[in-house]
């Protein structure tokens, strides 16, 4: 077994350790990796990818709009300048007692080993870890759907549309792609418009025979509207719009099967389809569920106090999507960027307060709205906050500059404002030079 950047078992001065490189943890690793870069405290980012994409954006990546190759972080290059360490590598077990974490064995894509399996020390534990798809144990699910929850699968959905595309191109007679999508939540929704646009794009880049109306998209949910988490007028507003693109809504309705050429529902329907998609769920990874025997939920989240340390270790925390934290009220923190990039900002706050022996500053969940980007369509959403004095609708151009800085805010924690500004300026000269559409 490798021990990597261990220091002996001395935990005092053993690193930070934080266990996902998403929109939560990365920002946190930055931040920390700043504030002890001229320190003897170390901070070490674990993740079992390369490179960073901000999940928000990953039904871009499926659809094509966005090139994961390019427009990806790469982990050892923002660890480089920011002061904290990366290791490639999936978590597997955790020793409370020793303050241990376990890695599994690296393997390559031909199945050889690179690395053996490891163990880090840590002082402190920081579990960024998103979460999965949950398909709540439909038959067939696993098998036949896509679950856009990485980017290596919005990286293979992409190729699986682009092969149909060529067989639609192939063939000039009446059939269409039926892609159906399971969940009418954020993702499912931004992916059926994308998918549209997609269709637009390909026409200007020689496949001729491409129409709408040879693309079929269907969103298939169990709820009686779109959207169920955000408000009713957002989702409202949103079902128009995708009915004018030619998305078939289909509500109130469970997938009880999936195939491989489409679903069967509980009334007994079958619905064809050629591309599945599953969107209707999330868990964090099976892995946490009882964890070296901390608290967690049905759906695998570590139970969090306000401080979003664990119920049952205070030296390990939890942010993201794989917390469970309650506020005061009685609410659940949504598993949304916005709840992320807040809880990592509280958590930085509060390690730093507790070297100094300071208070530790209880986090609460501000909620500043909801947006939907349907590709280059529309974009729909509300403000909430002091400056808009509870919920203010937006739709249009308005919205979408600001569904783009919400990425942008993220941006700025990573690599700062000057070179957010420059990263902005190349993105623009690139839609000169570059295809508006990842072809390959």
């Amino acid at each position: 077994m490798i021990v990597a950047d261990n220091t002996n078992n001395d935990h005092i001065n053993a690193p930070i350790v934080i266990i996902g490189g998403g929109a939560g943890g990365l920002e946190l690793a930055t931040k920390l990796g700043r504030y002890y870069k001229k320190r003897q405290q170390r901070v070490v980012l674990v993740d079992q990818n390369r490179t960073h994409i901000w999940k928000p954006l990953l039904h871009e990546v499926a659809a094509g709009a966005l090139d994961s190759e390019i427009d990806g972080v790469d982990y050892l290059a923002i660890a480089h300048k920011n002061g904290f360490t990366f290791q490639l590598g999936t978590m597997i077990d955790l020793n409370r007692e020793s303050k241990t974490v376990y890695l599994a064995p690296l393997i390559d894509d031909a199945q050889q080993l690179v690395l053996e399996k490891r163990e880090l020390n840590y002082s402190k534990l920081i579990f960024a870890l998103g979460s999965i798809t949950n398909d709540f144990g439909t038959e067939g699910a696993a098998q036949n759907c896509i679950f856009l929850d990485s980017p290596k699968s919005a990286q293979n959905f992409h190729t699986l549309l682009l092969n149909e595309f060529l067989k639609l191109q192939d063939d000039t007679s009446k059939d269409t792609l039926e892609i159906s999508i399971v969940g009418a939540g954020a993702t499912g929704v931004e992916l059926s418009a994308e998918l549209y646009k997609t269709t637009e794009l390909l026409k200007t880049y020689g496949y001729t025979h491409l129409h709408n109306n040879r693309l079929k998209v269907r969103i298939i949910e169990s709820g009686p509207r779109l959207l169920p988490a955000l408000p009713e007028r957002i989702a409202n507003s949103t079902q128009i719009e995708l009915e004018k693109l030619g998305v078939e809504i289909i509500l109130n309705t469970f997938v009880t099967k999936v195939e491989a050429t489409g679903l069967y529902t509980k009334d007994g329907n079958f619905i064809k389809s050629n591309i599945s998609v599953w969107a209707a769920g999330i868990k964090a990874p099976e892995f946490l569920q009882g964890l070296a025997g901390l608290e967690t939920n049905k759906i695998n989240q570590l139970i969090v106090n306000q401080d979003l340390i664990t119920t049952l270790d205070d030296s390990i925390y939890a942010i993201g999507d794989c917390a469970h934290c309650i506020m005061p009220d009685g609410s659940k923190v949504p598993p949304r960027a916005q709840s992320a990039h807040q809880m990592a900002s509280n958590v930085f706050t509060n390690i730093k307060s507790a070297e100094q022996g300071k208070e530790l500053k209880p986090y609460l969940y501000v909620d500043y709205g909801s947006l939907v980007s349907l590709s280059t369509y529309s974009t729909i959403g509300s403000l909430m906050g002091n400056m808009t004095k509870g919920s203010m609708f937006i739709e249009g151009r308005l919205a979408r500059i600001v569904y783009i800085s919400l990425y942008r805010m993220h941006q700025m924690v990573i690599f700062g404002k000057a070179k957010t500004l420059l990263i902005m300026l190349v993105n623009k000269l690139n839609k000169r030079l570059r295809p508006n559409l990842k072809l390959h």
